[in-house]
């Protein structure tokens, strides 16, 4: 195993272990072993060849669990899921216990989600005490402040998801909540968008906001009105996103279970109150091979790849250590899991085709296809050995197929796991050739030149000092006349593809993922307001199950930022 010094720097950070000095006490390759070895003490036979295989994988680098398994596994009370979400519902009770339990989770290194439709709207009558309701978007910001105190597992801030729906008489102001780009700074917000809504936007409808609290109608106004108070907004700091809950809920694998009305941090999981996820990505640079000069698909490692890592990630529900009761019984009663991949764009480019372009959006869809079909195979052979998840027999398999999990694969945005792995973030183009990354480690600041570009330019013998300035000044070599229009091409970055084939994209994962899929629409600063809507409209018309973009320089504190070398000495 090589690591970056990116990498390197990233782990010992966070994913070391630590002595009481705070002195790093362990290698990577002891991480790995450790991890290994927690999660094949499930196993009942051939422990041993188990914990070689998922060593394997992950020193090897073609696949990672989320990072509070890399964190925690073979610790004391290790809590191993990246993925949960709380209910909130309409007393100070159930606000502040689940504050507390959040407290717990974001210290162990997982992330909440909650939805706070249930909250009665600011000023409405409190009846016990004859006062009135402060409204979700207060209790909102006590979680926000609580969070930014609590680090999680003493490595990372907490991350929360805060979705209302759209018939909430607060909608407008939570609309607008972050649109100062200071507060609610550990939340991302999302608007809980039915079909009902979409369709009164297009007839220019009125819409109707109803008090939880007694379910009258509060106020009526214009469905219009409301859509273009989150297309502006959006447009000026990228939050709101959308989650589409008539989409989720149409794939539901266990819909007698009731209703879901939240998500993960990062939207990629949807999930019942009190229920968590595992989470893994595979490496897809790890999955090609060369045939007869040229790269391929290994689709026989990857079959192989899958069929381990589906059976590792469900030993992670057995091997966890839960904080809460409640989240132990949901989450082990479901068995959710969600696999997915990181490194996507540059495997398309290592197959020489280009993001922007057809055969690129159908590869990802037999890809993702292949990726669930192997994964559900893995599940019932896992079923037959093991038995099925508890409330099979309430799911949408039950008459088709025996499962262990009710859910196997999810798309997540792979952010540390792709910097450890050395490749690009989950299903994203790559958001430039030359980049600064920043506050991914508190204060720290790091600088990535994509090493598969790096590669290619000195194969084609094109990396001279003339095109070295022009990446590390643009981040972009579409101005680059000495390098071919067909490399330039194959070299597009994120803010250099038009938004349809990001769409397309995550269409073609969507399509074959159980859970969501996790993607940025990044888009230039010159974007308009009428494109954000036509963006978030096409994105409910292909079926996604939520979408977030995100227009270049919109916030003050940008993670991902391309060099240039006359303004920063860092590049």
């Amino acid at each position: 195993m090589r690591l970056t010094k990116n990498a390197t720097q990233i782990l010992n950070a966070r994913y070391l272990k630590k002595d009481i000095n705070g002195k790093i006490v362990e290698t990577p390759n002891a991480l790995f072993r450790r991890v290994a070895k927690h999660i094949s003490n499930i196993e009942e036979i051939n422990r041993k060849e188990w914990e070689n295989t998922f060593y394997k994988v992950m020193v090897n680098l073609e696949f990672l669990p989320n990072s509070p398994t890399l964190m925690n596994a073979g610790l004391p009370n290790g809590q191993l899921s990246a993925c949960f979400v709380l209910p909130v519902k309409d007393s100070l009770n159930s606000i502040f216990t689940t504050l507390k339990n959040a407290a717990l989770i974001h210290q162990s290194g997982g992330g909440t989600g909650y939805n706070f439709s249930k909250l009665r709207p600011k000023g409405d009558v409190v009846t016990s005490s004859g006062g009135t309701s402060s409204g979700p978007i207060a209790f909102m910001k006590i979680y926000d402040a609580a969070t930014e105190y609590v680090k999680q597992g003493g490595k990372r801030r907490g991350a929360n998801m805060g979705i209302l729906n759209v018939e909430h008489p607060d909608i407008e102001d939570f609309i607008k909540s972050k649109s100062d780009n200071v507060s609610l700074r550990n939340f991302n917000i999302s608007i809980g968008i039915s079909d009902r809504f979409m369709r009164a936007v297009q007839l220019n409808n009125d819409w109707e906001l109803i008090n939880p609290r007694n379910h009258t109608v509060h106020k009526t106004v214009r469905a219009s009105d409301i859509w273009q108070t989150i297309v502006e907004a959006a447009w000026k700091t990228g939050d709101p996103g959308l989650i589409f809950l008539d989409t989720i809920n149409k794939a539901n694998p266990i819909p007698k279970q009731g209703g879901i009305q939240t998500t993960n941090p990062c939207g990629e999981v949807p999930l019942l109150d009190h229920e968590s996820c595992n989470l893994g990505s595979l490496n897809l640079i790890k999955m090609v091979k060369t045939l007869d000069g040229k790269w391929k698909v290994d689709w026989d490692k990857l079959e192989q790849t899958i069929a381990t890592t589906i059976r590792l990630l469900d030993n992670v529900i057995s091997a966890n250590h839960y904080l809460l009761p409640q989240v132990k019984s949901k989450t082990t009663k479901n068995r959710k899991v969600g696999l997915g991949v990181m490194g996507w764009a540059e495997m398309l480019i290592m197959l020489g085709l280009p993001y922007a372009s057809d055969e690129a959006v159908q590869l990802g869809e037999k890809l993702m296809a292949f990726i669930q079909s192997k994964s559900y195979d893995a599940s019932n052979a896992l079923a037959k050995e093991r038995g099925t998840f508890p409330n099979w027999n309430e799911s949408i398999y039950a008459t088709e197929k025996r499962m262990r999990n009710a859910t196997c694969n999810s798309i997540a945005p792979t952010g540390s796991i792709s910097v450890i792995a050395n490749t690009s973030y989950s299903i994203e183009p790559l958001y430039a050739l030359a980049y600064k990354r920043v506050g991914i480690l508190e204060n720290e600041t790091q600088m990535e030149i994509n090493p598969v570009f790096l590669e290619k330019m000195g194969l084609l013998g094109l990396w001279t000092e003339e095109l070295k300035f022009e990446v590390m000044k643009t981040g972009s070599i579409q101005q680059a006349k000495s390098v071919p229009k067909k490399i330039r091409k194959l070299f597009e970055t994120s803010l250099e593809i038009p938004w349809k084939w990001h769409l397309l994209h995550q269409r073609a994962f969507q399509r074959y993922t159980d859970n969501a899929v996790s993607k940025t629409i990044n888009l230039l600063e010159k974007t308009t307001k009428q494109e954000i809507s036509k963006i978030y409209f096409t994105a409910w018309e292909y079926g996604l199950k939520g979408i977030t973009i995100y227009r270049n320089g919109s916030k003050p504190n940008q993670v991902l930022q391309t060099c240039n070398l006359n303004k920063d000495d860092v590049c």
